[in-house]
């Protein structure tokens, strides 16, 4: 029997059954909906843990310095520990987490293996502000994750967001969804038709605190947003910052503008902070399939290769036009443009 939603009003279709379409239609397969399942599973325990257990953070009790110095708190211990316990029990290749130092092999004969963000924006957690987790579900197996081309094997990609509503951003590589959870029968509903992000919208989101770290081509940009319609941009520009790249991501995704954490001058920050495989590539793909883009300033990066498991890179994402724009202040023509008139004008050095 044909399972048919074009006649379903949106906020009744259920996470369960907007899989099931996608797989009768072969656009995911059965094992692609049961991780997902499971995923989303482990996000509303994990939702229900925080709004009860999340004051236990705030005294710092329990805190954990891994190797490279990160605090990890209790509460994304637990995140890991529910996260890893349930998706043992699902047919995954592997589990690779930000929170381990190591790749964990579950079930070599399977076909896809989970990279996992199990707690985003842990130090939000004492202030009660959003958090979230968020993952990526590859074609690949332990021994060949760093073969491919990493959006050839991208098959899914979400994050929850853990804030005032419980909800999962999804794709599976033809649109953006969001889902809403719903506490009463603990069910996730699809809210709305699939996401766009929204373009010519006039916020930028970057931490501002390392301003006198960045590249000149960066504080060039943000000089120019913070300047105004009097400046090179011509626009003026609301600025954004919730240290949670869940929440910076689910606002560019109905809002609009761009995100930035580039690589600076502090000691290990070179290649900015965040992890390829588990927040910049998954965030990438939802970005990509919402009509936006997502690059380190010079390469897509869905076109990248997986170098080693925890690698950092620059992430830039958002509105096509906003990206684009870092992109040619990145490269000099923006700064030489804006900078430099003359040279534009008369087009004397430029081919």
């Amino acid at each position: 029997m044909s399972l048919n939603l074009d006649n379903t009003m949106i906020f009744e279709i259920r996470l369960e059954q907007r899989l099931a379409a996608w797989a009768q239609r072969g656009e995911i397969d059965t094992d692609l909906a049961s991780i997902i399942c499971g995923i989303a599973g482990s996000g509303a325990k994990l939702a229900e843990s925080i709004s009860r257990n999340g004051a236990a953070d705030q005294s710092g009790q329990g805190d954990i310095t891994k190797p490279d110095g990160k605090i990890q708190k209790p509460l994304e211990t637990l995140a890991q520990n529910i996260f890893e316990a349930d998706l043992r029990k699902l047919a995954i290749s592997f589990l690779a987490s930000e929170k381990t130092t190591d790749l964990l092999e579950i079930d070599p004969g399977a076909r896809l293996g989970l990279a996992i963000d199990p707690l985003d924006g842990s130090s939000n957690i004492e202030t009660n502000t959003s958090i979230g987790s968020i993952f990526s579900v590859l074609a690949a197996s332990a021994g060949d994750l760093y073969d491919h081309r990493l959006g050839d094997i991208l098959r899914a990609s979400g994050f929850l967001f853990y804030g005032p509503q419980t909800r999962l951003v999804l794709t599976c590589g033809d649109g953006t969804y969001n889902f809403l959870f719903d506490p009463d029968d603990e069910c996730f509903y699809q809210d709305g038709a699939a996401l766009q992000v929204p373009a010519g919208q006039r916020e930028f989101a970057i931490n501002s605190s390392n301003y006198r770290f960045w590249d000149d081509s960066v504080r060039y940009f943000i000089d120019d947003c913070v300047a105004g319609e009097n400046g090179p941009l011509g626009e003026d520009f609301n600025m954004r910052w919730n240290a949670s790249l869940v929440a910076e991501a689910y606002r560019i995704l109905v809002r609009g503008g761009v995100f930035l954490y580039p690589g600076d001058a502090r000691p290990n920050y070179g290649s900015g902070r965040l992890r390829l495989l588990y927040e910049a590539l998954p965030l990438a793909f939802i970005i990509e399939q919402a009509g936006g883009m997502a690059s380190d300033g010079v390469e897509r990066l869905l076109d990248m290769k997986l170098a080693s498991l925890h690698k950092r890179v620059p992430l830039i994402f958002g509105s096509k036009d906003r990206v684009r724009e870092v992109i040619d202040y990145i490269s000099g023509d923006a700064v030489e443009n804006t900078r430099f008139p003359l040279f534009e004008t008369r087009s004397l050095l430029r081919n």
